[in-house]
Order: structure tokens, then sequence, then C-alpha cells
């Protein structure tokens, strides 16, 4: 039984529930082992079992997180994107769901179910489970499932069976997929489809995917609404203007500008306060409320220059950031898994690097310029000020921090670009090569390979 996409897994599922169940169990029992399996895991499957037991987690011993209160579980879903999606979800998945005794669960990025419904007697067996609103279902909590492995992978994931980690799940079945902001690539959150393993079709990933490409449709669709609404109300302010403004929503997507090229999205500072302030990307500025969002101009005045110290976090597996500070404050940008690799790469070579170095980086493939190119422009929209190019690198004035995993391994995981994919085994420190440290006297990488403190290997007791 070949494992290679897991659609074997699953006709032999549809055909005969307990010899597949059977055959997986055997293959989990030898693979945690440290024997030869009958087949080998699936390789998704296998790298979660492996991020498991670096961390320490114990198979045998399901420990559950404490539940979320109902106001914490209602506070989430007021501020989840996903609620203005649910229509969608249920639309494409609960007609079907409730006769083919399955339940659907949607889980915010951290993994905390906020919706679940569907077949009354399988929602029954999921309270048994610990699978209800407010539940921690991320991998650390639970090990490898439906919801958490499709969050750390940025991948639908189909998990089967003794597929899970944990063996107290093994008569359980899900399929979830990831739903992103369609604006940046965020993870906002992961859809499920769960039943028990004789209930599941070999279409049900395919299936909950798309459902989920839908849901990230409808968001791109609210999302420009939202922006036509500002550009209608900002227009005829803007056209009384002289000098550069802007106007943006209130996670920094232009609506219109007057006076200066157009620019996709401002990074914003996690608090701003009407009056004048001082923007990365735009030196000083006068910010002035807008319904949905902020009318900025810009002083002509240029800024002043400080040192800046640039933190580029991938130290945790599911959410990776960029933090920019210097003596007039500082701000944090969530990045993409693609900019995320990008900028990793950028923060280890600080001398810098050119476009087919990146394309090989990162695809293997020196000759694909133009993506790199692309991806490295809408970098620059929120990092402009401190990148420079020819080649790609951070500026000189600028003091670069990496942060990494406390285990390489676990460097990146939805990552299949071949730099990360060395880095991940060559280098103890939790990258393929030494980072290089600039040009003498002037920027450092500061601490280059720093652990994250609260991601270190632990034991469930």
């Amino acid at each position: 039984m070949a494992h290679s996409d897991g659609q074997d897994v699953t006709r032999l599922a549809a055909r005969d529930a307990a010899q597949a169940a059977r055959v997986l169990n055997d293959v989990r029992n030898a693979t945690l082992a440290g024997q030869r399996a009958p087949v080998p895991p699936r390789p998704v499957i296998e790298a979660s079992w492996g991020r498991m037991l670096r961390s320490g987690v114990d198979p045998d011993h399901d420990f559950r997180a404490e539940l979320l209160g109902r106001d914490e579980i209602e506070r989430r879903r007021q501020d989840s994107p996903l609620r203005h999606v649910l229509p969608v979800l249920r639309e494409g998945l609960l007609s079907v769901a409730d006769v083919a005794q399955h339940i659907m669960v949607v889980a915010d990025a951290d993994g905390r179910v906020l919706w679940r419904e569907g077949s009354s007697p399988v929602l029954r067996k999921a309270d048994g489970m610990g699978f209800e609103p407010g539940a921690d279902w991320g991998e650390g909590a639970v090990g490898t499932n439906g919801v958490g492995t499709a969050a750390v992978t940025r991948r639908p994931v189909q998990v089967f069976a003794s597929e899970h980690f944990l063996r107290s799940l093994a008569t359980w079945t899900c399929a979830g997929a990831p739903i992103t902001d369609p604006r940046d690539g965020r993870l906002l959150g992961v859809v499920d489809l769960s039943g028990p393993l004789e209930t599941m079709h070999p279409a049900t990933l395919a299936w909950v995917d798309a459902v989920a490409k839908l849901a990230e449709a409808r968001l791109r669709e609210l999302h420009l609404n939202s922006l036509e609404r500002l550009r209608a109300v900002a227009a005829p302010l803007l056209a009384k203007l002289g000098g550069r403004a802007l106007a943006i929503d209130t996670d920094g997507w232009t609506a219109a500008v007057t006076g200066m090229p157009y620019t996709g999205r401002v990074a914003l500072p996690a608090s701003l306060p009407p009056g004048l302030t001082l923007l990365p990307a735009l030196g000083p500025c006068t910010v002035e409320p807008l319904p949905g969002g902020w009318l900025i101009r810009i002083a002509d005045a240029p800024a002043p220059t400080h040192t800046t110290r640039v933190v580029v976090d991938v130290a945790h597996p599911r959410r990776w950031s960029v933090t920019v500070s210097g003596d007039t404050g500082s701000w944090t940008h969530e990045l993409s898994p693609r900019h995320a690799e990008l900028l990793y790469l950028l923060a280890l070579h600080r001398p810098g690097r050119t476009a087919a170095a990146l394309a090989s980086d990162m695809f293997g493939d020196p000759a694909r310029t133009v993506t790199v190119r692309a991806e490295m422009s809408r970098v620059r929209r929120y990092l402009g000020a401190f990148l420079e190019h020819r080649p790609y690198r951070f500026c000189d004035a600028a003091e670069v921090e990496l942060l990494v995993p406390a285990d390489p391994c676990d460097l990146l995981p939805h990552s299949v670009a071949p730099a990360v994919l060395r880095a991940r085994d060559a280098f103890p420190g939790g990258a393929g090569e030494e980072p290089s440290p600039g040009p003498p006297g002037g920027p450092r990488l500061a601490l280059p390979l720093v652990p994250h403190p609260g991601l270190q290997p632990r034991r469930w007791e």
C-alpha cells in the first residue's frame, strides 16, 4: 500500500475501515518504536511525528489544555475574520456533513476550536474526545491532527485513525485545510471535517480544501468592498488637499492616494493615535480618523536618521514576524510563509543575495528571478526603508537579529525551499552555514541564532 499522497489509504478505508485501521496502527507502532514499518508513513505524517517526538510528547498520555471560557470564546469569535465566512463554510460542508456523519470544526490560528456543527451523534463522540468549543487542538496540545498539523504545514492535511500521534484518537479521522488572509498570507485558522474512520470518503480532503478556497475568495471580496467604501469617503477630501496624502484602512491597506506613487500597504504601529506621528515607510505624518480607516498627510521635512534594530523572528512553528525598533518607537509586521523564508535568508546572509541566488535558495532554480523580484517588491512595501538591492540585503545602518527554533528541525516547517531544508539538517545551531558577520566595523548579526525562550522542547508530565 503506497503512501505517497494518501489516496490508497482513503480507498482502503472506504472498502474496509477495519483493515485500514490495522495497517495504520502497525505502521505507527513500528515507526514510533524505531523499527521498520510494513510501509512507510506518509511524509506529512512522518514529519509531524518527528516534531512530537522531539518535543517529548507522550503518545500514551492524552494531555488536554484547559478549555477557554465562554467570554473568551466569544471574544475570539468577534475578533476573527472567519466569522464573515461562516455562511460559505456551512453551505459548502454542512449540507452533506450531517448525512455523512461528519462534523465541521472551525479553529483559529492558535488551534482553538471556535465553532463546531454537524451530525449530533458525532458531536457527542467529539465531546468525549475533548473536541469541543474552546479546546486547544494545536499540534503542541494533541499531537498530529487535521487542525494542528494543517496549521503548521499551511497545507490541507488528512489524518487517518492511527496516524494521530495520541493513541486515544486512533478511532478518529479528520481532514483540515488552512484559511489564510488573501491580502498577506497570514494564517487565520483551519476548517476541519471530522468523524469516525469508517465514514470518511476519498474525496473528503479535496472537498474541504475547495471550500476553504471559497472562503478565502469571499474574504478577498469583502476586503475590496471595504476599500471601495473608504475610497468613496476619502476621494473628495484628497481632491482638496495639496501635497502628499493617502487614505488607508485600519490595517494599513491603501484605498486612495494623491501627490505620491501608489503603495499597496503602509506598515502601522500597534497603536495609531490621531495627530503628529512618525510612520516607518512615510516619515513624519499627520493622522486623521476616517470611517473605516485613516487619512495620512505626509510632512515635507525628511525624517531624522536613527540607529535601527531589526528582529526577524522565525522561532515559532506557525507565526513569524519582523520587528523594527529605534529611537522613535517600534512596530511589528506578521510575515507570510514566503516572506518569512526571504527575510530568514537575508538575515542569514548579511552581505546580501542576488536575485539568482535567492531563486536558487527558494526554488532550486536560479532562473526564477522574476518571482523573487516580485516577492521582494512586496516586502519593500513595509520594510523598504531598511532594505537595499543589487544585491538584496538589509541596509548597513540596521542591526539585525535572527531568532530561530531551539531545534533546527522545527525551522519554518511549512517550507520546502532548498536552503531551508539544508538548514534543518546541516548546522547544529539552526542554520545550514555560519552567518556572515557583515563588513568590518559595520552592521552585525546580533545574537545570530537565538532559540526562542518560549519554544524550548518540553515533555508532558
